[in-house]
């Protein structure tokens, strides 16, 4: 193939002869620091390549008729029986939930010693001690053997220290409401006679989880691993939660109400939850590899640029020091 005489003259990168090249110590150390340089700034720029990142958009609510699952994981240590209800702003009242919702009977210690929680002995003890009532004719509040039996039983386990823990799924309607675990399935006078009054309902938990739909990595809720423990007073826990859908993050203010003797409400642990007509989507997206070259042409050669130019610095440092030696040797 002929060549083009011309063609030279477009040569960016001329090359003189070996003779004419000179190398220096100070060259060779310049040269070792860019190549560290340089792959270390080639190992950070791959590891930014093949890190996803995510993007955040903003849009209105348009899901209607859907449920919301809501996980919930806590221990009572020092409350025995309790029940879950929910309420929301359609109207649907539930108390005593049992569908997907568990609960364990509880050591002092924490340890689980039984899957059949006290709730239900003093429901079947308060079923059987009415029936009795009514084949018997008795007075309206009288309680049978077993029934008293139950009582017994529970107040056993409240002096043994003993707790309850509960878990499980709440599916309710994408509305507001709130959920709220209490004694309020619990018949009024098995409650007076088990704890003798309001103020001596202990309702301190702890939170291990509480979340909202399908579980997001790297999101961590503001609720998890959440201790409250109540020393000498008792009363009502109160959550606000404003949740985000559809990440299924939430901000959660919290309220605190003592009971005092004389007032007629049970404490309970409730969580109100409202959620934001604003969703925020979440996509996690992977670099484009052009843009990984760019970057990377861009930093490697930025840095043999600058390499080049400390070289050069250098040498002319050093040759005028060897100069200036020189001269006075000679003089």
């Amino acid at each position: 193939m002929a060549r083009i005489p011309s063609l030279k003259s477009l040569n960016a990168f001329p090359h003189a002869e070996e003779h004419l090249l000179k190398k220096t110590y100070s060259g060779a150390v310049v040269t070792i620091l860019g190549l560290i340089i340089m792959f270390t700034l080639f190992v950070h720029e791959l590891r930014f390549y093949l890190t996803a990142y995510t993007v955040h958009q903003m849009s209105v609510d348009l899901k209607r008729g859907e449920t919301l699952p809501i996980h919930i994981h806590m221990s009572f240590p020092s409350l025995p029986l309790l029940s879950v209800d929910a309420i929301d702003m359609s109207g649907k009242h539930e108390v005593g939930l049992h569908t997907n919702i568990w609960k364990l009977r509880l050591h002092r210690y924490g340890h689980i010693i039984g899957t059949e929680y006290l709730s239900d002995l003093v429901e079947k003890g308060w079923d059987h001690g009415h029936e009795h009532h009514d084949e018997q004719k008795k007075h309206e509040h009288t309680f049978n053997e077993d029934a008293e039996k139950t009582v017994k039983s529970v107040k056993q386990a409240l002096e043994n220290g003993e707790g309850c823990r509960v878990y499980g799924v709440l599916d309710v309607q994408r509305v507001a409401g709130n959920f709220h675990i209490s004694m309020h399935d619990l018949n009024i006078f098995f409650a007076e006679k088990i704890f003798e009054g309001s103020s001596n309902v202990n309702v301190s938990h702890v939170i291990h989880d509480l979340s909202f739909g399908p579980k997001y990595p790297g999101i961590h809720n503001p609720l998890d691993e959440t201790s409250r423990i109540l020393h000498g007073t008792s009363g009502t826990f109160k959550y606000y939660i404003k949740k985000v859908l559809p990440t299924n993050q939430f901000s959660v203010t919290e309220h605190f109400l003592p009971v005092r003797p004389t007032d007629r409400v049970w404490p309970a642990v409730y969580f109100l939850y409202d959620l934001s007509p604003i969703t925020v989507t979440i996509k996690e997206e992977r670099r484009n590899f052009l843009h990984f070259l760019t970057r990377l042409c861009a930093v490697l050669g930025g840095t043999f640029a600058m390499t080049g130019m400390l070289d050069r610095w250098m040498y002319l440092h050093i040759e005028s020091v060897t100069n200036s030696k020189t001269r006075s040797v000679l003089l």
